[in-house]
């Protein structure tokens, strides 16, 4: 997979809403309002489907975050997709996490992520940071969504996965709610460990 060592870049036009909030900010290139988003801290927003709520509340995940981007691309007539894959989340890709994994018998659990594509480029600006011992993160399965898709639709592309995966051999709970339910205290751990730590070191949603 293609990473995003070579960024997308291109000068931001005042075609749209998004463009001129980051614009408002002095904000001039893809690439700065890259690194504007990417700086934020992580959170979850209170809509967790409203991508611009991460200029207004200052944080983002990398659902709002990605999304907002994909839609910042989009004004400009800049082809970049937004997609959501499925990985394997454990304490060498996702930092903070194994110890809630470890509690419940887990090695890891798959999560959803959001990031960008440009044709076959994989472009991440919520874990380029992150101190992954060189892990890149490889997808069992990705689908493109659109910006508005990043609240139920893409909650519901992971439970549906997860319903399947718990039937796999050697998955030591089989009720996928209760694995839900363990995945969303692996997120609070993250949240926590990015508070106590640098903020730019952010991931999932």
């Amino acid at each position: 997979m293609k990473t995003s060592e070579h960024w997308l870049d291109f000068c931001l036009r005042p075609v749209g809403e998004v463009s001129r909030e980051f614009q408002s900010l002095g904000v001039r290139t893809f690439r700065e309002a890259a690194l504007y988003v990417q700086s934020l801290p992580y959170g979850r927003n209170v809509d967790r489907a409203d991508a611009r709520s991460v200029l207004r509340e200052g944080k983002g995940t990398c659902s709002t975050k990605h999304a907002l981007l994909a839609m910042l691309a989009k004004e400009n007539n800049i082809p970049v997709r937004l997609m959501v894959g499925i990985y394997l989340m454990n304490e060498t890709n996702t930092p903070g996490v194994g110890r809630v994994l470890e509690k419940h018998g887990f090695k890891e659990i798959p999560e959803a992520h959001c990031y960008l594509r440009l044709s076959e480029r994989y472009l991440d600006f919520t874990r380029l940071t992150v101190p992954t011992n060189g892990t890149a993160l490889s997808f069992l399965v990705e689908k493109e969504i659109a910006p508005e898709g990043i609240g139920e639709e893409k909650i519901r592309f992971h439970q549906d996965y997860l319903k399947h995966w718990v039937t796999s051999p050697g998955v030591p709970i089989k009720d996928w709610r209760e694995v839900w339910e363990i995945r969303e205290a692996c997120i609070a751990a993250l949240a926590q460990s990015k508070c106590t730590s640098n903020p730019r070191h952010q991931g999932n949603n």
